[in-house]
C-alpha cells in the first residue's frame, strides 16, 4: 500500500472493529499499518473478510499476524503476478532498456540477484530456476512486513554504457504495471519501512 491507500485501510479497519464491538486506537491503527504496508489493500480486506467467516478464529479480534496468516496465500499469488511482470518486460524489451515497475519488491528482488542486466543474461534453460529464485526472494520479504530500500529504477545495458563513457543524458525508461504506481517509485516517493519493532507486552495490549 502506498500513503494513498491510509485513509481506505483506517476506514476498512474501523470497520472490523466495530464488527467486534471494539474501537481501534491510534496506537493499534499505527501498528496494523506498518505491518500491512507490503501488501495490496484488496488483498488485505480479502484477508480481514476471510478471518472473520473462518470457523475457528472467526470470533476473535483479528492481530497483524492472523492477517499476514490470511496473507500467506496472497504473498505467493503476488510473488507470481511479479514475476509474470519482470518476465513479460524481460522479454518485451530485454537487458538492453531501463525499467521501472510499479512494486518497489520487484526493483528490490531484481538488485539482491544481482540487476537488471545480469538478469537479461540467464539462458532459457536456466529461466525457470530464476523465476523460483524471484519468487522465493520476494515472499520472503513480503511475509516480513517489510519495504526495504531499493533503486529507482533498474539500469539497462544502454544506460550502463553511457555512464561508463561518461555521457549526460538521461536515460529512457520503460515503466511496467500501472503507470502511476510505477512514476511514483520512479521518483522515490514510495516510503521505506523495516517493519515493526514492537515488544510483546505492547502487541498483547492491542
Amino acid at each position: 500500500m502506498t500513503a494513498e491507500d491510509f485513509q481506505d485501510f483506517r476506514v476498512l479497519l474501523t470497520g472490523v472493529y466495530d464488527f467486534y464491538g471494539k474501537v481501534l486506537s491510534e496506537f493499534a491503527l499505527s501498528v496494523w499499518w506498518q505491518a500491512m504496508r507490503p501488501f495490496d489493500l484488496s488483498a488485505v480486506r480479502e484477508a480481514l473478510s476471510r478471518h472473520v467467516v473462518n470457523p475457528d478464529t472467526g470470533q476473535y479480534l483479528p492481530k497483524p499476524a492472523d492477517a499476514i496468516r490470511m496473507l500467506g496465500g496472497s504473498t505467493a499469488d503476488s510473488a507470481l503476478l511479479a514475476w509474470s511482470k519482470v518476465n513479460k518486460a524481460m522479454r518485451c524489451v530485454g537487458p538492453h532498456q531501463s525499467v521501472a515497475f510499479d512494486d518497489c519488491l520487484i526493483h528490490r528482488v531484481i538488485e539482491d540477484m544481482g540487476g537488471w542486466i545480469a538478469l537479461g543474461r540467464k539462458t532459457e534453460h536456466e529461466w525457470p530456476f530464476v523465476a523460483n529464485e524471484f519468487q522465493t526472494r520476494y515472499r520472503g520479504y513480503a511475509m516480513r512486513s517489510a519495504r526495504p530500500k531499493y533503486p529507482p529504477h533498474l539500469a539497462g545495458i544502454a544506460e550502463s554504457a553511457n555512464r561508463i563513457g561518461g555521457f549526460a543524458s538521461e536515460p529512457s525508461i520503460r515503466l511496467f504495471g500501472d503507470k502511476r504506481k510505477a512514476r511514483q517509485i520512479l521518483n522515490g516517493t514510495v516510503e521505506t519501512i523495516d517493519g515493526p519493532r514492537l515488544e510483546k507486552r505492547q502487541l498483547e495490549a492491542i
